[in-house]
């Protein structure tokens, strides 16, 4: 049995609800609820000791960090998120980072809310309107991809960092009319099954 301790908006969440849905794992969801401060609960920090989510519960052991469970489940066999080859695995891998790395740790909410209560200034929509294009203008630049998703037709790691993050843009506001070959992408991502059931309204607590 899998056990995925998510919280519906999270992004690094639902980048694992996509992998699940495509790999065809059942699994169990337990919500932690971030605005309520479950995270920071004795028993999410037992499970995860960066008080964060996800974590994933197979068997006995817990796993952290949405990457690295996408990294697991493809070296387990579940379904090849990275390309075989090492200078294309590297690309794969250079474009996932550049969201959840770059992007997704500078547009954290609790990021943004600290620094708008900090500067009289800042808002949070202002926060994010600011970095997700700034990230995704460099995104954009690295995509080398003819095929239907960000590497050839295969949905890769790559792909599940995207979505979550233009779920986010279209959240706060950003025009992501610029970034034609990302809504090219995104288009594509949306018409897949997996992506539609892994979408926070399907999840919403």
């Amino acid at each position: 049995m899998i056990t995925l301790y998510d919280y519906w908006r999270s992004s690094a969440a639902y980048r694992l609800r996509i992998a699940f849905g495509i790999t065809g794992l059942d699994y169990n969801s337990i919500s932690v609820d971030l605005l309520a401060g479950e995270h920071r609960s004795n028993d999410n920090l037992i499970r995860n000791p960066q008080g964060l989510i996800p974590s994933v519960k197979i068997g006995n052991e817990v796993l952290t960090q949405s990457l690295a469970i996408i990294e697991y489940l493809s070296d387990a066999g579940y379904h090849h998120f990275l390309p075989n080859a090492p200078l294309d695995k590297a690309h794969v891998r250079a474009l996932s980072y550049a969201i959840a790395m770059e992007i997704h740790p500078v547009c954290n909410l609790s990021v943004a809310k600290y620094a708008s209560e900090k500067s009289d200034k800042i808002t949070m929509q202002s926060w994010m309107q600011h970095f997700i294009p700034k990230g995704l203008i460099g995104f954009e630049g690295m995509l080398k991809s003819n095929g239907l998703y960000c590497f050839g037709d295969q949905i890769t790691m790559a792909d599940l960092c995207l979505i979550p993050q233009l779920y986010n843009a279209d959240r706060w506001g950003v025009d992501l009319a610029p970034f034609s070959k990302i809504c090219v992408i995104a288009e594509n991502l949306n018409k897949v099954d997996a992506v539609i059931a892994a979408h926070p309204d399907q999840h919403q607590v």
